[in-house]
Order: C-alpha cells, then structure tokens, then sequence
C-alpha cells in the first residue's frame, strides 16, 4: 500500500463541508426548513435550540452565517438574502482553519485526486441509521398500529360534523377562535373521557378540560402550547400489555436530529426528553433514523405527517424500552458528486482503494469550529486551568464566521469586561457566549470557573474533547509518516476493550486495520515507539503533563480511549451518470419510493458527470474523510469557499 502526502494536489471547483459520520452544510443553498401553516401561526414556529448555536457549535456542521441565531422568522429569507449571505459567509471564512492546521496531512491512496461538488443539494446526501442489530432503517410503512388505544368509534358518532370541522380549524390555527365548546349531551363521566380522549387523539394540537356553564357540561378544547410548563407524557390510561415507547422511523430534510426532536414535542406539548434515539443525524442532508418516545400513541404522532413539511413518520411499533445513544451500529449513505471532472479509470481506482484500503480516520473539521478561534484552544486552556485564557478566547472579538450581534457583543465585552453590557447585545441568550456572560454576572469575573459552569457539561466537555482530537490527529499523521500502512511492533491493537502492544513474532498476525491509536488520557497506555515520545512532546509543548491527566475538576479530567486509524467502509458501491440538468435528482429517497415515483432516467451521454457513492461507517467516524480519500482534496470550509466556483449560476 502506499501512502501519499496532501501536496500539489489540483483543487478545482469544490463545495465541501461535512460532519461527523452525518456530514455537514456547505455555503450555497441554504435553505431554511419550512413547516406548513397547519399547526402553528406565524411567530409561533421558532424553536430554541438546547445546542450551541454560535461560532463554536460543536460538534456539529459549520454552519453558514445565520444558523445560529434563534430560528424564528427563518422561513421568510429570500432568495437574494440567501445568495448575500453565502457572499459574506465566504467572505468570513477567511480567516478559518485548513486541514494542515488540525493535523490532516496524509492520504492512503496513491490515484490522481479529481474535483466534485457535495451537496450542491442537501437532498445529494442520505444517510440511513443501522440499528444494533444491523438492519438499515428506511422508511417505507406509514400505517398506523392499531391497538385499545386508538379513539373508539363512538368518539366520531359523538362528535358532530360541524364539531369535527370547527376542531380541526382551531388546530389548524384557521379561524380566530381561541377555543371550540361542545355540550355533552346525556352527561356522564364515561361519555366525557371518550371525547376528551378522542379529541387529544384526532386532534393533537389540542388540550381539553371539562366547563359548567349555565348548569350545562361543556367540553371545551384549547390550544395548550405556549405555556410556560409543557405537558407531561399523557396521564390517562395507557393499556399494560402494550410497550411504554412508540418506536418509529423518522425522515427529515435539511434539519438536524435536537431541532427535529425540538419541533416535534413542540407539537406534541410534551419535554423533549421523552424522546430517545441513538445517535444525532446532520442537518443538511436527507437523514433515516429511528425515534422512540414515551406514551404517545402512533396515531399522534402519524397524524403530523399532515402537519410538517420535509419530515415523515412511520413504521410505528410499540416496545418496552427507549432507545439509548451509541447503541447503532453506524450509518449507512448514499452521496453523489456533481460535475466531477475524474476519468472512469480515476474513479474506478479511488473507489476501488476506498473499498480495499479504506481511509486515515481522522476527525473531521467541523470537530474544531468555524472562526479564527479553533475550539481545540479552549479546550487546551480549560486543562491546563488557565481559566482567564478560557473566558478571553470564547468572548474576545475574532474574524471568521460570526453573525452582527456576536460581533457586537464580543466588541462591548474587549471595550468593558462588562458580562451584562454584552449580554444585553445578544438577542439569543443560549448560544455559549450568552450562557459564559450569563454565569459571569452572577458569580462575578474571579469565579470563572462556576460562571463556565453554567454552560451545558456536554458542551463544555466538546471543548476537552476538541482537544484530544487535534493530538489524535497529528499523532495518526505521525505515525503514518514514520511507518506508513503496515503494523509494526510497539503498536497498540484491541483485545476485546484493552489494548495490548504488538510483539515482533506477532506482526504477521495483524493488518493496519487492527492498529489504533490513543486519544490522551489517564487511563490509556501509549505506543512503543517513537509515536510515544511523539505525544509527550506535543503535550509538553503545551504546558501538559501527559503523566497526569487528572484535572483539579473532575468533570475535566481525561481518561483518554482509543481510535482505529485506518476505516474500511462496507458495502460500497458505485456508478458514474451523465445529466443535462444539475437540478434534478440522481437517486429516489424513501419518500419518492412511498408515493411510487419512478426512478430517474440517465442519458447514455449528458452535459455534466456524477459519482454516485454507497457506503457504511460505524459511529463516531467523519463522511468527510472517506470522501476526502477519494477526490483528494481539502475538505475545510475555508478551502471550500475559497473552490467554490458560480457553474450552476
């Protein structure tokens, strides 16, 4: 096998940017998710999102200009506003990092690299879940279980049709009713449940509670979102022998997996931590996966596919336990590359090596923000207890990707070091900075500890973990570059979860598929060879001491783990197709085979070449490096923008 290194390789046009094992947003097209008028009124569709929607959203996409600020409103950019912020999203990213900056510098492959554009259409990337035990989700049964649960068929006789029609106007947010009233007729309690139960089932936008009116019982239905408590699961009677979880399959366009779970309690009045699911699927892409949330019924959630554009719901089950992060297998995806410019022999030898060699795993760079301020040097700072450095680096003023008011915030803060002046320049308080500037106003600039404290610990610890993954980087650089692609003795494998070092007579059993490398920690054991002199290096060089990786915070200390270096896709396959038209689809999704769209038709010669790609990767491995591997380019925002050529315009 030969390796070779990131130099003199022809970038062309290009439109890469892309996220961990679901890859992320380039610049163009940058469309926002559209919810139909069936469900909320205008200014009631936003959605805060619980990430961190700022210059340092980790680990997720790097987002275009925009995506962090607070998403009401965001349906009504137009197409001119979108191309503007493209321009200056370009402009900003500058200043960003490259490859060469977190330690990505080798290639596996010895082919020529070639030039494509990924996710000139967000609908040009799938991903599909594989769930633990192997199976790939797809979508393809929207019918409904039905069980004890379902409204009985004496709701609909009690319900007249005007009662039925004037139910679905309030939900549907159609008239200027602020409730419907309907009189029970030959009252009792048994006839009241039916309704009630029968119209929070057919009509899940409602809430219901019973009136006494003039001597009379009336049952009167209402709008229950927007207060401040959100409902809890339902409290009436849920049948034992059934499961407490409807499990289903979730479709989604261009919307990532906490903003999906977001809307969709939204809609459903309930916590959004009722819902579990195995693993965050990207937002710019069209992603499958499975959803399981606690004691609501299938019929609820089926009836929001009437509801919400570019998501769908469906094969419904119920089952006794939630679904837990990490417990898939990986995903499986489907990629096409527009407007490639390789031969057939190029194409056919850099898959080829991506199915028989497979690719260095390194962590994408998105894992490491998107402005001149890399996330990996606010991790560095909070392990080395610099507290001060941490506080400037997230706060101080910075080039890159920044939307007007971070700016103006982060000018007030070098201007006044005063945490409620710049609080008050952000409109979106939950972004990292406004949840730091938070915590510095109530415990002051000598305890920056507890003020840093108030951001969430996952994404606090991102930071850490940023961290490691800038050594692991340059360290699988390293090792590569001193040994190349075949194991060598004083390499670590994996003997079930622990590690042990190849021998010299046991060389021969291993290939560098079995090889992994650690990510610094107290409870790891590094290789023996030069690579280990190599980390020590690195982390004294930044004020580390690689023996003692426990932080005076425990939620800081390191235990460290281990990384494969070498990722071998299964079940890649592929084909190149000719088209005229660059807007058209080259593939159907789960969707168009429901509704029996034909497949699309490709001309024997077109104006224009694609790749189309399937392969599948286990968790916690970046898309973008395998695709990396075959066009032989650089997959940073900055380089993409910089590539980016107007063919389409």
């Amino acid at each position: 096998m030969e390796m070779t290194e990131m130099t003199g390789v022809s970038l062309k046009r290009g439109s890469i940017a892309v996220e961990d094992n679901d890859i992320a947003a380039p610049v163009e097209e940058a469309k926002r998710q559209k919810v139909s008028e069936c469900c909320l009124t205008k200014g009631q569709d936003g959605l805060e999102n619980n990430s961190l929607p700022s210059s340092e959203k980790m680990p997720g996409s790097p987002e275009v200009a925009g995506a962090g600020e607070d998403k009401k409103n965001s349906d009504v950019q137009t197409e001119g506003e979108e191309e503007e912020e493209a321009e200056s999203f370009a402009d900003m990213m500058k200043h960003g990092l490259t490859e060469l900056d977190v330690g990505i510098t080798k290639f596996v492959s010895s082919h020529q690299g070639f030039s494509g554009i990924l996710k000139e259409r967000y609908s040009d990337f799938i991903v599909h879940e594989i769930g633990k035990d192997g199976r790939i989700s797809h979508l393809n049964d929207l019918s409904v279980p039905v069980d004890k649960e379902d409204p009985s068929k004496d709701v609909l006789t009690l319900l007249t049709d005007e009662e039925k029609q004037r139910l679905e106007e309030l939900q549907l947010f159609k008239n200027k009713e602020t409730s419907v009233a309907i009189e029970v007729i030959e009252d009792t309690k048994e006839k009241r449940t039916i309704i009630h139960q029968g119209i929070k089932s057919l009509f899940p936008g409602l809430e219901t509670k019973t009136e006494d009116r003039e001597g009379k019982k009336y049952i009167v239905a209402y709008h229950a979102a927007g207060k401040k408590a959100l409902a809890n699961p339902r409290k009436h009677s849920w049948p034992k022998s059934r499961g407490s979880y409807c499990h289903f399959v979730l479709y989604k366009e261009n919307k990532d997996t906490m903003d999906a779970i977001n809307l969709l309690s939204k809609y459903l009045r309930v916590k959004p931590n009722i819902f579990s699911y195995m693993g965050t699927k990207d937002k710019r892409a069209i992603t499958v996966q499975e959803i399981a949330v606690l004691k609501i019924t299938a019929q609820r959630l089926a009836h929001l596919n009437k509801c919400l554009m570019n998501f769908k719901l469906g094969n419904f089950s119920y089952q006794k336990k939630p679904l837990k992060l990490g417990e898939l297998q990986g995903n499986h995806f489907t990629v096409v590359l527009r407007n490639i410019t390789g031969t057939d022999d190029q194409v056919q030898q850099a898959m080829n090596s991506l199915k028989e060699i497979g690719f260095i795993n390194y962590y994408g760079m998105q894992r490491f923000g998107t402005t001149a301020v890399p996330t990996y040097q606010v991790g560095r700072a909070i392990l080395q207890n610099s507290w001060t450095e941490v506080m400037d680096l997230i706060l101080k003023p910075r080039s890159g990707a920044e939307k007007g008011y971070l700016v103006k915030c982060r000018e007030e803060w070098a201007k006044t070091k005063d945490p409620a002046a710049a609080l008050r320049k952000l409109p979106v308080k939950r972004c990292v900075e406004g949840q730091l500037l938070r915590g510095l106003s109530k415990y002051g600039m000598k305890n920056i500890v507890s003020a840093f404290g108030i951001i969430p610990r996952n994404n606090r610890l991102m930071y850490i973990h940023s961290y490691q993954s800038y050594v692991w980087n340059n360290m699988v650089s390293k090792r590569i570059e001193e040994y190349g692609l075949k194991p060598v003795p004083g390499d670590l494998v994996l003997k079930g979860a622990t590690a042990t070092y190849i021998e010299e007579e046991d060389v021969n059993n291993y290939s560098i598929h079995d090889v992994v490398m650690p990510l610094p920690g107290f409870d790891i054991i590094y290789p023996k060879h030069k690579i280990s002199e190599a980390y020590r290096e690195m982390l004294t060089a930044d004020n580390l001491d690689i023996d003692n990786m426990r932080h005076k915070i425990r939620d800081y200390s390191l235990s460290g783990a281990y990384r494969k270096i070498i990722i071998r896709p299964q079940n890649v396959s592929w084909e190149v197709v000719a088209y005229d038209d660059p807007k058209i689809p080259l593939f159907n999704t789960d969707v168009d085979n429901l509704e029996g769209k034909p497949p699309p038709v490709f001309a024997s010669e077109g104006k224009y070449r694609a790749l189309k790609m399937d392969f599948s990767l286990p968790p916690s491995t970046y898309a973008t490096m395998a695709i990396r591997e075959v066009l032989k380019m650089d997959t940073s925002i900055k380089k993409q923008t910089q590539l980016n050529t107007t063919w389409l315009r």
